[in-house]
């Protein structure tokens, strides 16, 4: 099975609110994000999502430009997600 790479590019302060389990954070707004995205494993698939989704189709269309192979974008977000009834983590 392949390693899939978990990745929520919300702000911080978003993600402090709410996020799905498993998923690590990188801000699609810090001034290191292109860095950061590099820094995975472009042979491993990697999910993306952030709010609504819009975010999340940049970092896809940039993630494609660096080479990653595998990239899939949670449609419609974490909003999406809660609303369909599926569990965030909300931290402490």
């Amino acid at each position: 099975m392949d390693n899939v790479q978990l990745i929520d590019v919300r702000t911080p302060e978003e993600y402090a609110e709410g996020y799905i389990e498993n998923f690590q954070n990188i801000d699609f707004f810090s001034a290191t994000f292109d860095e950061d995205i590099l820094k995975l494993d472009k042979d491993q698939p990697v999910i993306l999502y952030c709010k609504k989704g819009g975010r999340s189709a940049k970092c896809a269309e940039k993630m494609l430009e660096a080479g990653f192979v595998k990239i899939y974008d949670l449609q419609g977000g974490i909003s999406k997600w809660e609303h369909e009834g599926y569990a965030i983590v909300m931290p402490n």
